[in-house]
């Protein structure tokens, strides 16, 4: 009977959390069926069965964190002798397992069942209402069902009805990879000295150039031209004038990182990813518009890889997408400093003792004291401003 272990799901990762069993005992599961989701600080996966055969035991229930090696489930096979119920195996030293190798494929990448995929939210809501996620044609790619399909569903009368509002409380259980981002920012907080400085720019001339070309940009790139991108260059190059930023704190030495690889924060449906664009600072504003539409198409359809989620030196969060002015963001451990884009808004400022309407933008630096001091965070925020303030109507971009 072939034993199913926590696969190792990266270099760096050492366990991962079992977040929702695809497949009940006594079931049957074919060959890289997927049978369970596992969550961990770097992406979400599907692990598939290595055999065909019927899923004889579970050993690690939903929510448990699991070492790497460690038993999870049996699976029996059509012909083989049942095996005795035994404690789940844990790593130690001594013979190696005889378990049965499992790949991994990451969610979004497997072939589809009677139910559609949907993120545990989706889930969550569906239960909600009463609803039958088979009974929903799901928008998003592979079929999968999102929050917008559920609610279009109840626009047009499906579902029942919620329960009644009551005076109780509700205890909601944290999903795992909302305990996982909890446990990393209790530990960004708890160890790293965080400071702030926030500094606006003024964009008026980046807005007036976006406006003047996104739509010719559509048309010859096929994706979107935000003003993200441009944050991203000016971030990249200020961070290659400013390396003492694109660093970290480790073992009471600062580790210069020499790539400069931006993380981006990106909102999911029950939870926040960070995938990263490597080499940031090679890539023109054309490149990195691509190279973010990528993985913000591949993180909402579940498809990010490791190898997307690993290495990042700095991190960017666009939080003006949610109309937010300033904020204090914490940072993405254990990296040196994180940057948030605010809104852009018009506003009255004095210009040669006169008043006029500009398009301004709060850009807000969370950054580790141990590394750097207010001085030097302060001329990297003044970097970046003055290369957004460099953009104007007239620049190529290329």
């Amino acid at each position: 009977m072939p034993r199913i272990t926590m696969p190792q799901l990266g270099e760096s990762v050492t366990e991962g959390t079992i977040g929702r069993w695809l497949k009940k005992p006594g079931e049957r599961v074919e060959r890289d069926e997927p049978i369970v989701e596992v969550i961990t600080d770097k992406v979400n996966a599907e692990i598939p069965s290595p055999v065909a055969g019927v899923l004889e035991r579970i050993s690690a229930a939903e929510g448990t964190v699991v070492a790497v090696g460690q038993e999870i489930a049996f699976i029996a096979v059509p012909g083989e002798a049942p095996e005795a119920e035994e404690p789940p195996a844990r790593p130690a030293a001594g013979p190696p397992s005889t378990s049965v190798p499992v790949a991994v494929r990451h969610s979004g990448e497997a072939p589809g069942g009677t139910v559609p995929r949907s993120s545990p939210l989706v889930r969550k809501l569906a239960r909600e209402h009463g609803i039958d996620l088979r009974q929903i044609r799901g928008t998003g790619l592979g079929g999968r069902v999102t929050h917008e399909d559920i609610e279009r569903y109840l626009a047009q009368g499906g579902g029942t009805a919620p329960l009644p509002d009551s005076d109780q409380d509700e205890v909601v259980i944290p999903t795992p990879i909302r305990r996982t981002i909890a446990e990393r920012m209790v530990r960004s907080v708890r160890e790293i000295p965080h400071a702030w400085l926030m500094i606006e720019a003024d964009v008026t001339g980046l807005v007036r150039l976006r406006e003047g070309i996104k739509e010719s940009f559509r048309q010859r790139e096929g994706v979107d031209l935000t003003y993200l991108p441009f944050v991203l260059k000016a971030t990249a190059e200020s961070l290659r004038e400013n390396p003492i930023v694109n660093a970290t704190w480790t073992d009471g030495k600062i580790i210069r990182k020499r790539a400069i690889n931006l993380g981006v924060a990106i909102a999911l449906d029950d939870g926040l990813v960070v995938p990263v664009i490597p080499r940031a600072d090679q890539k023109s504003v054309t490149g990195l518009a691509h190279a973010l539409a990528d993985l913000v198409e591949r993180a909402r359809a579940g498809k990010l890889t490791l190898a997307d989620m690993e290495g990042g030196t700095f991190t960017v969060n666009n939080t003006g997408a949610f109309g937010s002015v300033i904020s204090q963001p914490i940072i993405n451990y254990p990296q040196a400093a994180i940057l948030t884009m605010e809104a852009i808004t018009r506003r009255p400022v004095v210009i040669d003792e006169a008043i006029a309407i500009r398009s301004r933008v709060n850009l807000c630096l969370a950054f580790d004291h141990r590394i750097m001091d207010g001085a030097v965070a302060g001329r990297f925020l003044q970097s970046v401003r003055r290369r957004l303030e460099a953009w104007g109507p007239d620049s190529p971009v290329t």
